[in-house]
């Protein structure tokens, strides 16, 4: 069982920078994959990022290749997404979510999920 507790969301200019984390309980948490996913007023989750198990591997969604970052500290038990010059499409409820396998930009391959946290951007 892994519980994900995200924070640092908030209200940015565009152009700002936001740092969330990513806070997970359970002994495991290092062997999971652990991604970010939004979610827009009216709009599907969509997959933002996500990192292997030992940070060889990561992965990003291409609206935000460039702009966002994401790494991990498996001694703290937590996962980072720093975001750079942000843009009002950038707005949404951040979740971040856990998975044991599959395929990693998808929603189907992640088991467990935070409360999510609130981005918005200001024009």
């Amino acid at each position: 069982q892994v519980q994900l507790v995200e924070s640092g969301g908030g209200l940015v200019q565009a152009g700002g920078s936001l740092r969330l984390s990513c806070a997970a309980s359970g002994r495991t948490f290092s062997r999971y994959t652990m991604g970010w996913f939004r979610q827009a007023p009216g709009k599907e989750r969509e997959f933002v990022a996500a990192i292997r198990w030992r940070g060889e591997n990561i992965l990003y969604a291409e609206s935000v290749q460039g702009r966002f970052t994401l790494f991990r500290d498996n001694a703290k038990n937590t996962v980072y997404l720093q975001m750079n010059s942000l843009q009002p499409e950038d707005t949404a409820v951040y979740y971040c979510a856990a998975a044991s396998g599959g395929t990693w930009s998808l929603r189907e391959a992640y088991d467990y999920w935070g409360q999510g946290t609130q981005v918005t951007v200001s024009s």
